[in-house]
């Protein structure tokens, strides 16, 4: 609720914005610029939305200011300020998106970066307005539709931005507000050619771009891959996020290990339990624990327990295919105690012995489908043998007879 403002107060209170706004102009202070447009983060403007509220003819101070000839920025921007201080959330949008359009012509107009933290701080504020907008529309039964729209804009920012020029550096922000929408929506697709223009454009040095935006980068195209199974790739990306995010920010850290901790057991590489308990990530905990005993029954109870905490972060799919490696381990196990009670027969295993041990697990499961699950173990090279399909048994290598993934991926 807004607090009483006497008319004097308020017409001060405009005022001084408009001072702040001119002198950061006219200085190219970009982080002073950038915080007036803080509309959500910045609880300090939201007695400027109540000066706004209390005076209305906020218009006539800014044709008498020096801000003046920036009116087609400000007018829209206390429009916003005013609707977001009464909840009027989509229409806060919409007089945020005009004053961003004018924004960036101005922006286009000068020579220097000078303005391009202040730009970034409105990609922001659009995304989440936008956000803000749809929910709103979405509870009186309207199709969301602005964060879509935010998106489109954000695009058009991004060809300002990727040309040659100190403004370029500024494009990698935008691209990772893009993702941000783009996996709010469901169009992951849509990332594709932006990636594209910030992999094989000639005019980016991706090394130039600074830190933060690199490792939001990384761990969102990082995610791409795991979305397409590239688990190299995702390794890559996300080991890169993981190494070069601030120790600090434990709650990043978190959100790059819930999607590098499955790519990691796609290839092989167990994590530790005290990580996964010092970043809450536990639902992991029986899915290691499975892998190490070779239990299929624990991996299946530990995917159905978390099943929509999997489903959600898109990596059911990833985790479920762990089963190949379960069978490995479980197989591995009987040869290393047969291989303690008869060293020489040790790489003879029977099916029937192998169908045992998983009703022991209480899998039912017959010979012929232990034997399909062999054969694709033997195939994707988890295990190096032959059948002797007559007496039922597998005949596996008396050298290195399962062999380590190493960080490779099983085959598809």
């Amino acid at each position: 609720m807004a607090a009483y403002m006497s008319m004097g107060e308020a017409h001060r209170r405009i005022a001084e914005y408009l001072n702040r706004f001119y002198d950061a102009v006219s200085s190219q202070d970009g982080k002073s610029l950038s915080r007036l447009f803080s509309i959500s983060s910045d609880s300090s403007l939201q007695f400027l939305a109540d000066a706004l509220n209390t005076f209305q003819d906020a218009n006539r101070i800014i044709r008498q200011s020096e801000s003046s000839q920036y009116a087609d920025i400000i007018v829209p921007v206390f429009r916003a300020l005013q609707s977001y201080r009464l909840r009027n959330l989509v229409e806060s949008y919409l007089a945020f998106e005009k004053a961003a359009n004018a924004f960036v012509q101005e922006f286009r107009n000068w020579e220097s970066a000078w303005a391009l933290e202040a730009l970034c701080v409105i990609a922001y504020e659009i995304r989440i307005l936008a956000e803000r907008a749809d929910k709103e529309l979405a509870s009186i039964g309207k199709s969301p539709e602005k964060l879509k729209g935010a998106g489109s804009f954000l695009m058009k920012v991004f060809g300002v931005l990727a040309g040659k020029g100190p403004k370029r550096v500024g494009a990698l922000y935008v691209t990772c507000q893009l993702f941000k929408i783009y996996f709010k929506l469901g169009t992951v697709h849509l990332c594709r050619s932006v990636i594209r223009s910030i992999e094989t454009a000639r005019i980016f040095d991706f090394e130039e771009f600074p830190a933060r935006d690199k490792v939001t980068y990384m761990y969102y195209t990082g995610r791409l891959e795991v979305y397409n199974e590239n688990f190299p790739a995702a390794d890559h990306k996300l080991s890169y996020a993981l190494t070069h995010c601030s120790p600090l920010k434990e709650a990043n850290i978190r959100m790059i290990l819930k999607y590098l901790i499955p790519v990691k057991l796609s290839i092989g590489i167990l994590p530790w339990n005290s990580l996964l308990d010092k970043f809450n990530l536990t639902e992991y905990n029986n899915v290691v624990l499975a892998l190490k005993r070779g239990d299929l029954r624990l991996l299946r109870h530990a995917l159905e327990e978390h099943e929509d905490r999997f489903l959600r972060s898109g990596v059911y799919l990833v985790l479920e295919k762990l089963e190949l490696q379960v069978y490995q381990r479980l197989i591995k196990k009987i040869y290393l105690i047969q291989k303690q009670k008869d060293p020489n027969k040790a790489h003879q295993i029977k099916l029937d012995v192998i169908v045992k041990a998983l009703k022991w697990l209480e899998m039912d499961m017959d010979v012929d489908e232990v034997e399909c699950i062999v054969s694709i173990l033997i195939y994707k090279n988890l295990m190096k043998g032959y059948f002797a399909h007559k007496s039922k048994v597998v005949v596996l290598s008396k050298q290195d007879p399962f062999p380590r993934l190493n960080g490779k991926p099983v085959t598809s």
